[in-house]
């Protein structure tokens, strides 16, 4: 079985996935609707877009598992499994949360926070590698906006909870001024995982 690992990057300038890990462990203390998120089990990365358009993906979440949380699928007459992911202690990862930097950072603060809880709600109540499934055709995504209008209060929930300011601030700033103000931009960066044939 092939499997990828992920280093921690070195402590200089400003580390993103550091501090987004530390807002979503506050978000997923705080808010009941999360607390079946096991963060040990989420790896936080960031990619490069070419430019900082808004158009295009802010953030994405990829799920290591199959519908239900199974490690394999059959496909074209074959069975395929997703490459394993591990941390530097040996940890087994269920789900990669991305961010596209500095596409993220040309959001609102509103949108900003909204897009990770956006991610967030994406992982299955059972937290067994799959995503959150709803009816019909679009089962990753709601008909009529409902994952993202949930999203958006869940936000809204987490600051009336009066969360510590440091721990989001950093989501005001546009991608600019946030190197402006800590220095390079730095964090873990996890490739995409390839599906492999089992047989």
């Amino acid at each position: 079985m092939a499997t990828a690992r992920h280093q921690e990057a070195p402590r200089e300038g400003f580390d993103f996935t550091l501090h987004v890990r530390r807002l979503c462990e506050d978000v997923t203390d705080r808010l009941p609707e999360l607390r079946h998120v096991d963060l040990s089990r989420v790896a936080i990365s960031f990619s490069q877009t070419r430019n900082k358009t808004l158009y295009g993906m802010h953030a994405s979440l990829t799920p290591l598992r199959f519908a239900d949380g199974a490690t394999h699928m059959v496909r074209g007459g074959r069975r395929w499994t997703v490459q394993r992911l591990y941390s530097v202690s040996g940890r087994e990862m269920f789900y990669i949360l991305n961010f596209y930097l500095p596409r993220f950072f040309e959001l609102g603060f509103d949108e900003k926070l909204a897009t990770i809880l956006h991610e967030l709600w994406h992982i299955s109540p059972e937290f067994n590698g799959d995503v959150r499934r709803y009816q019909g055709r679009c089962y990753a995504h709601s008909r009529g906006g409902n994952h993202d209008r949930q999203a958006e209060r869940l936000a809204r929930k987490w600051l009336s909870r009066r969360p510590p300011e440091p721990l989001y601030a950093f989501l005001r700033f546009d991608f600019h001024h946030l190197r402006h103000e800590y220095g390079p931009v730095i964090g873990c960066r996890i490739s995409a995982p390839k599906l492999l044939p089992v047989d």
